[in-house]
């Protein structure tokens, strides 16, 4: 077999003298590019890039053009202005008269004593002497002192006194055996008799206070007095009845 030499093109990598102008411009490329983003990086954390775009772009102002408005087709014709109302004047009142201020009194004039002349009191009145009082009426007489009411003195009424004999004791009420005392009550006259005999106090058997009553109606007594006069009086009288043992 037999070789044949092709010729190498211009652009192939492996040309003499080609490769490395090639790898130099495109290391040039990327280390520009790497630079300028570095750049923008500082750029943006300092602040230059802001003012450098502020510096370089100028302010745009904003206009609008505002048109008039248009006429109405129809005029609206103004309100009328409203009609004045008269107000009604306050009459001014009338001032009240003024009131009529009193009119001084003239003072009359008194003479200045003459320094000469001495001045002269009046002559004091002379007493007069009181008239003599009345007499005085006599003091009515005393009024006579009342008597003494008379003495009385009470009748008597014991029975031994004038030996009265003492009643019977009744047969029946001894068999019974009742005892008991009766207090009676006397008239006593004025000739020592008994006119009336009453039971104040019942001995609590009937034959004893009757015969009680019995008994006294015979009896005589000393009456009562009064002023030293024999007097109608009553007197209480007690009996009483009582079995021996």
């Amino acid at each position: 077999m037999s070789t044949t030499n092709l010729p190498l093109a211009p652009d192939a990598p492996f040309a003499t003298g080609g490769a490395p102008r090639r790898f130099n411009r495109r290391l040039t490329v990327v280390g520009s590019v790497v630079g300028l983003h570095v750049a923008a990086v500082w750029a943006l954390q300092t602040g230059l890039l802001h003012r450098a775009a502020e510096m370089v772009m100028p302010e745009v102002l904003m206009a609008e053009l505002i048109e008039p408005p248009k006429p109405l087709a129809t005029p609206v014709p103004a309100p009328a202005p409203p009609t004045p109302v008269a107000k009604p004047q306050a009459r001014p009142r009338p001032a009240p008269a003024p009131a009529p201020q009193p009119q001084p009194v003239p003072l009359p004039v008194q003479s200045e004593p003459s320094p000469i002349a001495p001045a002269v009191s009046p002559p004091e009145p002379a007493p007069v002497a009181a008239a003599p009082a009345p007499p005085a009426p006599p003091a009515p007489p005393a009024p006579p002192a009342p008597p003494a009411p008379p003495a009385v003195v009470q009748p008597i009424v014991n029975a031994d006194y004038l030996n009265n004999p003492a009643p019977v004791y009744p047969s029946i009420a001894q068999r019974l055996r009742q005892e008991g005392r009766v207090l009676l009550r006397v008239l006593i006259e004025p000739d020592g008799r008994a006119s009336r005999v009453e039971v104040l106090q019942t001995s609590g058997f009937q034959v004893l206070d009757q015969t009680a009553v019995a008994a006294v109606k015979r009896w005589r007594f000393v009456p009562g007095k009064r002023g030293g006069t024999p007097e109608a009086m009553w007197a209480q009288v007690p009996l009483e009845f009582k079995l021996d043992r």
